[in-house]
């Protein structure tokens, strides 16, 4: 089934990973044999062929690039202008993707109907032959930036927007320049504010993703553009501030958002110590994260505001998803366990890809 991934970081595979994402998975891992730089090194999940053979033809591919103040362990750039030019080379690599015939940008209504015209014809409901062959179909891919540091100050957007990109979450982890994130407190800035005037000038879609409670009850009640949340889960099945709460979830599907399950053991079950839990141990499989999708279903009372966003990749790999997942590839497995619960064809094709198309054509309409 066609099938689209609201949220991977491609690009800081690419230049931060130094992963050639055109080669397969398999190849990936057997050139990272023994290195030890990174915790998921030879285990990724994320390759273009790989997204092809699971029909996942159309993507949130973010650009990503903190700013770190004096004191802030966290890692990242110290200054503005330095994140700025790191999500610029980010961009440069999707260019190179899209000259090189694997990616494609969609902008606006237009591509996407003549990228998915290319995608779900009859034929394009089977793993693709030619995953790894010239003329291969091209991945779409929604510009997206998570954590707003990157921006200099919010005119900046205007050039951003340009560029293509076209959603926005102004946090990440810890303490923002215009938000706080997962792990920090408090509400929007003054700066944090015009960003958001800005994006909704610009109809760029904020993502909620990652924001911390303050910040995302001022972006509710401030933002009156379109939102959505590439890849969270709930709070009431792994109690986190990085996890939606019930009223949160509420709030977004009153927005008519649309919320992408992630894929981050940490996220979809209770208990995990990073470094020391393994999925098989805390029975971590991909039905836990459709368990987070029908939360959020039974709260709607409709299988209209979620999808799948699986940060798959997300500087993590085998060691840190569901067990039952080899590659990204097996997204495909999802229909079946949604239809084992009870959801409907039409359901599961609004999981897997109906929502997301219904929002963006809405959000993109003349």
């Amino acid at each position: 089934m066609f099938t689209i991934d609201a949220h991977l970081d491609l690009s800081m595979n690419a230049m931060e990973w130094n992963r050639d994402l055109r080669q397969p998975v398999d190849a990936i891992r057997k050139r990272e044999e023994g290195m030890t730089d990174k915790p998921d090194r030879a285990r990724g999940t994320v390759a273009l062929p790989e997204l092809r053979k699971g029909n996942i033809g159309l993507v949130v591919a973010t650009q990503i690039a903190r700013y770190v103040a004096p004191g802030n362990p966290l890692p990242g750039w110290h200054s503005s202008q330095q994140a700025w030019a790191q999500t610029q080379a980010q961009l440069a690599w999707y260019r190179e993707m899209e000259k090189e015939g694997e990616m494609t940008m969609i902008r606006d209504a237009a591509s996407l109907e003549t990228h998915l015209a290319l995608w779900m014809d009859d034929a394009a409901q089977t793993p693709d032959p030619g995953a790894t062959s010239p003329g291969a179909r091209p991945i779409g891919y929604i510009l997206s930036l998570e954590g707003a540091d990157s921006i200099i100050n919010p005119q900046y957007l205007a050039t951003a927007h340009a560029n293509g990109l076209r959603a926005v979450g102004p946090a990440h982890y810890g303490p923002g320049r215009y938000a706080n994130g997962t792990d920090a407190r408090g509400g929007l800035n003054p700066q944090g504010k015009e960003l958001l005037r800005e994006m909704e000038r610009l109809n760029i879609i904020l993502d909620a993703t990652h924001l911390c409670d303050d910040a995302f009850w001022d972006a509710m009640g401030l933002f009156g553009g379109h939102v959505w949340a590439s890849h969270n889960n709930c709070r009431a099945l792994v109690n986190h501030n990085r996890q939606f709460s019930d009223d949160m979830i509420r709030a977004l599907i009153e927005k008519g958002a649309v919320i992408g399950g992630a894929l981050d053991a940490w996220m979809m079950v209770p208990g995990w110590i990073r470094g020391k839990s393994a999925p098989e141990e805390l029975g971590c499989h991909l039905d836990k994260m459709v368990g987070h999708l029908d939360h959020i279903c039974q709260i709607a009372g409709n299988t209209l505001h979620v999808g799948i966003g699986t940060d798959l990749d997300g500087a993590f790999g085998k060691e840190q998803c569901p067990y039952d997942l080899e590659t990204i590839a097996d997204l495909q497995k999802i229909p079946g366990l949604l239809a084992a619960r009870g959801y409907s064809s039409v359901d599961i094709e609004n999981i897997m890809h109906g929502n997301w198309l219904r929002f963006l054509r809405n959000a993109w309409k003349a």
